[in-house]
């Protein structure tokens, strides 16, 4: 292209070169060739469009130029497989975003699963403008030509983040799109760092936002269609040869290019279209592009591969200003600000833009809107910027042979138009900013605001501008009011955005909402809330009078472990197994959390179905322990009172527990064992074969790690305790379902723990089997309060004993007394730094431990404080032998002649044990008596009854 319409502008830039790069070379080949970019594009039939993302001005340029073409074809840059998700835009409130959505993922690295694509539409971009018209103007086509999400994943590795420096900190309240790969309509900024950083000084912003405001964004707003265009293309094309040499991402946006073309080319022969009657709307940067396939007579070499197995799901979520600006690495308060200035642009040039109609959150259309054969000729003057000249004879050439017009030139080399200061809306501004400010809490005054008002003057015209900017204004007023701390949860720099627009967040309408959305408003529907606003509503279920709200409080105990916190929250009540609910409060949350409630819908069609896909997904994961499996056992049978799944999942924990090597997970497991025992045992008449199983393999599984715990160092002592309680606790079901003991017994007989807390550990599970008396442990107590040289650990093993509470609760009274030794024996300096230790053990374990101790200590310490001096502690008192009956005989033992006066409980037993006879009045010891046979052939027992009979007594 040496000739043609831009050989003036050529020329100008030649010179150029020469004279700030002593001679022509790399510059003039730079800036040559962006002239070569522009011309290229803009004599191309089928028109392009170019775009910024979210830019007013290019929204207003597009809303101008759809009224005046009127394209019967509009092609858009967004991924092709969103197309039908466009229609349901009407049924929400902007911004939201179009979304793809993957879970189950083929052909793809397992860790990135889910895979998720979202592109944010809001009322402020020219994508909306064109999707607004093509929809709904009859006759008009929306063909979408840009590489499906598949394609996203398939050229790309994982993305990594590509946030910009003045990108804000992600929050909770700017994480509606999640870790979602943005698709972006119209990405324009410098890849090229020092490229950036130059326009940045050279500029006086702060930030590429602020930039692009003062620079673009404002001289093109009352620019004509041409003088837009040429500029848009110039800007895309300088960033894109001064973009660094990153291979990877070239060849991605070149690929995009190509693919692009190629969908154009493909439906323009299918459909025999004119290209003169069509229109592509795409980023600035791919408008500028050099592959062979561009333009309509580009070649077709490029080759697009075939999608994979992925399964995808489509739908809209809720989007917000801040996600936006998060996601896309642009300041805070830009897109409120675009907003913002889209109004003003609006109201200003007199332009109509496009809104789908009964489109949520906008006012309604004029009839005028109604009308879309009205050619421009029909159009208002108004309509029409102050600075454009219609012509007649331009319109009339076709667009393929009509010269365009170098408006380049004179753009670049006009000085920027000086717009007057609007005074009252500065001023209006300094009065807002003041009275949030003292809502906020801050000390303003209207002295404050006066300041903000003549500051936003003064840095204006320190960096060059005769009108500030709404960020000059925000600079202003930061520098004004916010003095050294932050009053309130905002501080003025927030406040100034929230004045702008705020944050404003969509919402998707009900029609537009996933059937699993929809089923769960419709089933909540009988709490009679407006679950789609935002915000926190109460919702009170009386259960007992009103039983259909029983299956609301189903639904809310499901939501709560599918949605994030806060979306569903329980204020009164609680759901336990075995147990039924009969009042429940709750705080909910669904509109604000409304995209967590959408993406369960691309898993599945009902919340029961989502729910045991993500247990199912817990359970068998390839990390998963015995304690999570045994935790999806609970909830397939507290929430979906499925014994299906919950057999199918015991099977599964039983797999996990015997392939273990390590006791991190012992406390869990045997808290959530023994309530999956306890509802079994109440509710169902026997118990399932996998708990059995799991009991039986528990106890082996554990009797064999016991001695290497004990020693373990990585191993924790309530973790061993927590092995030792279920040892202990499922003894007795472990031993019926033909474990032997002697493996526990031979278990503990091999452990050797060197640690005073793990020793005492040790010593407590001795005193339950009955090998160590507990007389003998009392008096090794009392030989470490006796040794000098053990005191100092002697704290150490109190810890221990505490545990020891877990599996054996009947030496809390044995614990009480240690510790009250402990507390009158112990030298300060060793029992003070002991405290926070025991108090750390108790809260770690206090939910089960504290209330033995407690109990322990009410039974045994006196009720009134006058009876404290007098009172000794029954552990010094003397002990007593056992007092023998004195009307017993030897040979027969000290029990017959109580159970001679007693014969009724003898019977009985005898009834039990399957003797029968009757009593011999003449001689109780006689063989005739079934009960004094016994008695006599085991005389112990009947002289241990006695004797504990005589102790209660």
């Amino acid at each position: 292209m040496s000739g043609g319409t831009f050989e003036a502008l050529r020329g100008q830039l030649h010179e150029a070169a020469t004279a700030f790069a002593d001679g022509p070379g790399a510059l003039e080949g730079i800036l040559r060739g962006i002239v070569d970019d522009v011309e290229r594009a803009v004599r191309e039939p089928l028109e392009i469009f170019p775009v910024c993302h979210h830019s007013p001005a290019s929204a207003i340029a597009m809303a101008r130029r759809l009224r005046e073409k009127q394209p019967k074809v509009v092609y858009l840059e967004l991924c092709e497989d969103m197309a039908p998700l466009l229609t349901e835009l009407r049924n929400c409130r902007l911004p939201v975003a179009v979304q793809a959505f993957a879970s189950e993922i083929e052909g793809f690295p397992a860790d990135w699963a889910p895979l998720s694509v979202v592109a944010p539409v809001t009322e402020a971009s020219a994508e909306y403008q064109a999707v607004a018209y093509a929809l709904d103007t009859p006759g008009v086509e929306l063909v979408l030509v840009d590489r499906s999400s598949d394609h996203v994943f398939q050229w790309d590795a994982r993305p990594a983040d590509e946030s910009g420096p003045d990108a804000p900190q992600a929050e909770e309240d700017s994480a509606l799109h999640g870790d979602a790969v943005g698709v972006e309509i119209g990405d324009l900024r410098p890849r090229f760092a020092e490229l950036e950083e130059h326009l940045l000084r050279h500029g006086r912003v702060r930030h590429w936002s602020e930039w692009w405001h003062q620079y673009v964004e404002l001289p093109l707003g009352d620019s004509d269609h041409d003088t837009y265009r040429q500029v848009m293309l110039l800007i895309g094309s300088l960033f894109r040869r001064l973009a660094p040499g990153d291979p990877g991402k070239a060849r991605v946006d070149e690929d995009r290019e190509r693919y692009m073309w190629t969908r154009m080319r493909a439906h323009l022969a299918a459909t025999g279209t004119d290209p003169a009657d069509c229109l592509y709307v795409c980023g600035a940067f791919h408008a500028a592009s050099r592959v062979a396939e561009f333009g309509v007579h580009g070649s077709d070499t490029f080759t697009i591969s075939p999608p994979s197995p992925t399964k995808w799901r489509h739908g809209l979520i809720p989007s917000s200003h801040a996600a936006i600006e998060a996601q896309f690495g642009l300041a805070a308060g830009s897109v409120s600000i675009a907003a913002t200035e889209w109004a003003k642009n609006v109201k200003r040039t007199g332009v109509r833009p496009y809104r789908l109609e009964g489109q949520a959150g906008t006012k309604k259309t004029t009839k005028a809107k109604k009308e879309p054969n009205k050619g421009p000729e029909k159009e208002p003057n108004k309509a029409l910027p102050a600075n454009s000249a219609p012509t007649a004879h331009a319109s009339a050439i076709p667009a393929s042979t009509a010269p365009p017009a170098d408006r380049l030139t004179g753009f670049l080399q006009r000085p920027p138009a000086l717009d007057a200061l609007d005074e009252a809306e500065l001023l209006g501004w300094s009065v807002d900013i003041v009275r949030a400010a003292r809502r906020s809490g801050y000390l303003a005054s209207t002295a404050d605001a006066i300041a903000v008002f003549e500051t936003s003057i003064l840095l204006a015209g320190m960096r060059d501008r005769a009108k500030p900017t709404p960020y000059d204004f925000q600079d202003a007023a930061v520098t004004c009011i916010e003095k050294d701390a932050v009053p309130g949860r905002r501080d003025v720099g927030r406040l100034v955005e929230i004045m702008m627009g705020g944050d404003r967040v969509g919402r998707v309408g009900y029609d537009a909402l996933p059937p699993l959305a929809r089923d769960v408003h419709d089933r909540l529907a009988p709490l009679n809330l407006r679950l789609q606003q935002s915000g926190v509503q109460r919702a009170l279920l009386d259960i007992a009078s009103r039983p259909e709200l029983e299956r609301c409080s189903d639904l809310l105990w499901m939501l709560r472990r599918l949605l994030p916190t806060g979306a569903a929250r329980p204020i009164m009540g609680e759901r336990r197994l075995g147990e039924r609910p009969i009042q429940e409060s709750w705080d909910l949350a669904l509109g604000t959390h409304q995209r967590a409630l959408i993406e369960l819908g691309y898993e599945g069609v009902s919340i029961e179905q989502v729910l045991e896909q993500r247990l199912r997904r817990a359970a068998y994961a390839p990390q998963a322990t015995a304690a999570q499996v045994l935790e999806a056992v609970e909830d397939a049978t507290l929430l979906l009172r499925s014994r299906r799944l919950a057999d199918e999942l015991g099977t599964r924990a039983l797999e996990v527990l015997a392939s273990e090597r390590s006791v991190d997970g012992a406390p869990e497991v045997l808290r959530r064992v023994r309530r999956l025992l306890a509802y079994y045992r109440t509710a169902e008449p026997v118990l399932p074969p996998w708990i059995e199983s799991f009991v039986k393999t528990g106890y082996a599984h554990y009797c064999t790690l016991l001695p290497t715990a004990f020693t373990d160092d990585d191993a924790t002592v309530r973790q061993v305790a927590a092995m030792l309680g279920f040892l202990f606790g499922m003894e007795s079901l472990a031993l019926s379902l033909g474990c032997d003991r002697a493996q526990l017994e031979l278990a503990l007989a091999q452990s050797h723990p060197t640690e005073p807390s793990r020793t005492a550990l040790l010593w407590a599970a001795q005193t339950h089997l009955g090998t160590l008396a507990r007389t003998a442990l009392r008096a090794r107590c009392d030989e470490l309060l006796g040794n000098p040289l053990v005191v100092p650990a002697y704290p150490r093993y109190l810890s221990g004993f505490v545990h020891a509470l877990e599996p054996v609760p009947g030496l809390a009274d044995f614990v009480v007394e240690a510790v009250s030794n402990a507390f009158a024996r112990l030298p300060d300096p060793v029992l003070l730094p002991w405290l926070p230790t025991l108090i750390t053990t108790l809260r770690a374990s206090g939910t089960e431990l504290a209330p033995l101790l407690i109990r322990e200590a009410g039974r045994v310490f006196p009720a009134r404080l006058t009876e404290l001096d007098t009172w000794v502690p029954p552990w010094r008192l003397p002990q007593e032998p056992p007092r023998a009956h004195p009307e017993s005989a030897a040979g027969t033992g000290s029990g017959l002649p109580l159970l001679a006066a007693h014969p009724a409980t003898c019977d009985a037993l005898a009834d039990l044990l399957g003797y029968d006879g009757t009593w011999q009045t003449h001689d109780v010891t006689s063989s005739g008596s079934s009960g004094a046979a016994l008695l006599a052939r085991h005389p112990q027992t009947a002289t241990t009854l006695e004797a504990l009979l005589l102790s209660v007594n």
